[in-house]
């Protein structure tokens, strides 16, 4: 999946309970973060000509940042940066494995490699999570889940008062939620 559905995900996850602006980042930060590990893909294209091509995203994507390891590493840091810290740990979690689960779901390549998930790597090679099921990631199916990800996302932001761009800029959340709750008034009760 893309990491912007990711990230909608992790938002949405994060609005489950009360939690603070910094709260609510660290449980975004955990939905995507294990896309950290695709990076490679960067050094890869780089060096694709060269005599020694850096094959860091062939070999290491869906393996450094995608097994338990890094889940509880990102609940930690979830749990020292928050004032809520066993529920935003805990969400954080929560939001970690629901990437690595959209991962198995819609992340196959067009060309039929299904990514498999290395859940106890650097311990054990041995299990690694894969579905026959797993849809490509260009398919239907992850572009409904985020339209479905976006419409609650609005909604929520109409209702409640903030968004996921409270993240990146107040000033552009408050003008979204502004646009929105103008566009579609609350009703008087």
């Amino acid at each position: 999946m893309s990491p912007v559905t990711h990230a909608l995900i992790g938002w949405l996850t994060a609005n489950t309970a009360k939690l603070d602006r910094r709260e609510r980042a660290a449980v975004v930060v955990a939905g995507v973060i294990p896309d950290l590990d695709g990076l490679g893909v960067i050094a890869e294209a780089l060096t694709r000509g060269s005599e020694r091509p850096l094959l860091w995203w062939s070999e290491y994507h869906h393996v450094l940042a995608h097994n338990l390891s890094f889940g509880l590493l990102t609940g930690a840091a979830a749990f020292l940066l928050a004032g809520r810290r066993w529920k935003t740990a805990l969400l954080a979690l929560a939001s970690f494995h629901l990437h690595l689960l959209c991962d198995l779901a819609g992340s196959r390549s067009p060309d039929g490699f299904q990514w498999p998930i290395a859940y106890l790597w650097p311990f054990s090679g041995a299990w690694q999570w894969t579905w026959q099921g797993q849809w490509e990631v260009n398919a239907w199916q992850n572009i409904v889940a985020t339209l479905i990800a976006l419409a609650v996302t609005f909604y929520l932001a109409w209702r409640r008062g903030y968004s996921p761009l409270e993240m990146i800029s107040p000033a552009a959340d408050h003008r979204l939620v502004d646009v929105l709750r103008r566009r579609f008034p609350k009703r008087e009760e």
